[in-house]
């Protein structure tokens, strides 16, 4: 029987398959109970080409806690403009296997707000 932990490995297994069969840039998240963590990834999958995370000084003066909605919100919009810096505008999102809710959905419409396309 699987615990949760490897039982979302197995639900991240299937989605990072599809992305790098078709060799696009993606936007990669993971989250623990106290921070989240975004990468834009290129499409071999060998580089990060930018991050953002609730660790980051920057975000956590600005932040008293690193696991809210909030919080996501701000790493979805920082990463957003990180992308759009380098010329990034379209990615495939990597939800790591996590559901489509709460924190991870929070960082993704955020993302979608300040002009990444996914």
């Amino acid at each position: 029987m699987l615990n949760s932990n490897e039982s979302r490995l197995r639900r991240a297994r299937q989605t990072r398959a599809k992305i790098a069969e078709l060799k696009v840039v993606r936007l990669s998240i993971h989250r623990t109970n106290c921070h989240i963590y975004a990468q834009v990834i290129d499409g071999t999958g060998g580089k990060v080409l930018a991050s953002a995370s609730t660790l980051e000084p920057e975000v956590r003066t600005l932040l008293q806690n690193g696991g809210t909605i909030d919080a996501a919100a701000a790493i979805g919009k920082r990463i957003a403009e990180k992308s759009k810096g380098l010329g990034i505008e379209t990615v495939a999102f990597d939800r790591s296997g996590f559901r489509y809710h709460g924190r991870v959905k929070a960082l993704a419409e955020a993302a979608r707000e300040h002009g990444l396309k996914f």
